[in-house]
């Protein structure tokens, strides 16, 4: 089992902060990605090509892997100025 947490505009857009979801084996974080873009709207539309990813608090790359127990947080892009 894994918990999911979403940020910023991706929170308000899903309607949701958290969620767990089972995750039986050590995959990518992008195939985590992938699964829920599978749901359609609007889960493609916000998980859409510019998703920043943390596991376990710390920023991850999409090939990262995520396994049983670990938290995934996904969040848009930060810009600054």
């Amino acid at each position: 089992m894994i918990e999911i947490r979403y940020f910023a505009s991706f929170r308000e857009s899903l309607g949701l902060g958290s969620e767990r979801l089972e995750w039986p084996q050590a995959l990518p974080a992008a195939a985590l990605l992938e699964r829920l873009r599978g749901r359609g709207e609007p889960w493609t539309r916000v998980l859409g090509a510019r998703v920043m990813v943390a596991i376990n608090q710390e920023l991850a790359s999409p090939d990262a892997l995520v396994q049983d127990g670990d938290e995934v947080a996904f969040f848009p892009p930060v810009t600054g100025g």
